[in-house]
């Protein structure tokens, strides 16, 4: 499996990592296909579960989803790894323990049914009847090893885990700091040594010699507006204590971080790098530049009004942002557009966005972009594009795409 081959160089201090590839979206799935060989894919509990998550599919429809972008591109499927992340109570936190717990481990069983093989145990969260206050770990942990022991009756011992939860919050931070705390070494030691105990003391010890890796924060973090850049200096405990255990580290939300910083965490062996926002940012990148040639090249009776609709769309449906978004309503509604937190990624398969894109997609695509617009709305691609003659409206999505991808590859295989 490529993710024990990862972990295999790491022990031999080689500065291998791979990319976790957070979205659903087909634009990102297409290139992502395009730029690794052997692709990990991650869904999230919130975004996939058994009642259908925000993107209305069940783990088995995501399978046949990446199935099928797989198939329409022919790329291998079995190249691609598939992982679950977060799998757990999270999205049942309001309901009691019996209930919410139940409710997970029947996510388990259908994420490993139907075919997930990297499975990210996440019990962190405080749960209706739990004290109030942090959770304590203990109790995270025996409720990890739960679900690890429904995952080995319905898997196999292709099955991979990934403990611990000392993340930053879920799709960027909601508020400016001047840095985040990077998980004391110490701590790291008694997460490993608390879980595994709890593997051990449900008969999972079999199953422990498969985690490969543990979460924690090294120091990164992102918001409407800013990123905090990884520290190596910072992290060099932390970096030096997995050095003496058998896993590696999973960094999460490493979007926006530089190539080099990228690199520098895989180099301190955080192997695995997940990254979601920051492509889906990429392509509503994409889709307003378009959205602007748009305006230049066709009457405003034939436009799509594409970025206006979406913002209409997303005050009449205000849940997926409401929370995260705050200030009045000026800084709400350019938020609305720019925030790098990029919650405008659940909205574009509304059927009123999916027609308003796919009727400026057709009528780019009835004559050639003309360079002098590229050039002033996407010159980050430009060159790119008049390199290789594509010039079409979904090329230059892609390459919006493949430019983020493009870090993450040369950071977890450097030449």
């Amino acid at each position: 499996m490529y993710l024990d081959e990862i972990l295999v160089a790491q022990k031999r201090d080689e500065a291998r990592g791979v990319t976790s590839i957070c979205s659903a979206h087909p634009y990102v799935l297409k290139q992502t296909l395009k730029v690794f060989e052997r692709p990990l894919i991650e869904a999230t509990c919130n975004q996939v579960n058994q009642f259908g998550g925000y993107t209305g599919m069940t783990p088995g429809d995501f399978v046949r989803y990446v199935r099928e972008i797989a198939k329409e591109n022919n790329f291998p499927f079995e190249n691609i790894t598939l992982g679950g992340d977060h799998l757990g109570p999270s999205v049942w936190q309001d309901e009691p323990t019996d209930v919410a717990m139940g409710k997970a481990e029947a996510l388990i069983r259908d994420y490993v049914e139907a075919g997930f093989v990297k499975i990210h145990l996440d019990c962190s969260m405080r749960l209706a009847d739990d004290p109030e206050g942090a959770l304590d770990v203990e109790v995270s942990a025996k409720r990890a090893a739960r679900l690890a022991r429904i995952a080995e009756r319905a898997g196999h011992e292709n099955l991979r885990y990934v403990i611990g939860t000392e993340v930053p919050i879920p799709g960027g931070a909601t508020e400016h700091g001047e840095g985040v705390s990077v998980t004391r070494a110490e701590d790291a030691r008694h997460t490993i040594e608390i879980t595994r105990e709890a593997f051990y003391s449900v008969g999972l010890q079999s199953a422990w010699e498969r985690v490969i890796a543990v979460v924690v924060q090294p120091g990164v973090e992102f918001g409407d507006d800013f990123v905090l850049p990884y520290q190596p200096d910072a992290a060099r405990e932390l970096s030096l204590f997995i050095e003496t255990q058998p896993l590696v580290y999973e960094a999460h939300s490493t979007d926006y971080q530089s190539r080099q910083a990228l690199g520098d965490l895989v180099q301190d062996h955080f192997a695995i790098l997940k990254v979601g926002p920051a492509l889906t940012f990429a392509f509503r990148e994409a889709v307003f530049a378009l959205a602007l040639i748009e305006n230049e090249l066709l009457p405003s009776h034939e436009r799509s009004n594409i970025i206006s609709l979406l913002d209409d769309i997303m005050v009449e449906q205000p849940e997926h942002w409401v929370k995260y978004y705050h200030g009045d309503d000026r800084e709400k509604a350019f938020k609305r557009k720019y925030s790098l937190s990029d919650r405008i990624r659940y909205y574009w398969t509304i059927p009123m966005v999916q027609q308003a894109f796919e009727k400026m997609m057709k009528k780019l695509n009835q004559n050639p972009l003309p360079a002098t617009l590229l050039k002033q709305y996407v010159p980050d691609v430009y060159t790119m594009a008049i390199q290789t003659g594509k010039l079409t409206p979904e090329n230059i999505l892609l390459a919006k795409i493949q430019n983020i991808l493009d870090d993450y590859a040369q950071a977890c295989n450097p030449r």
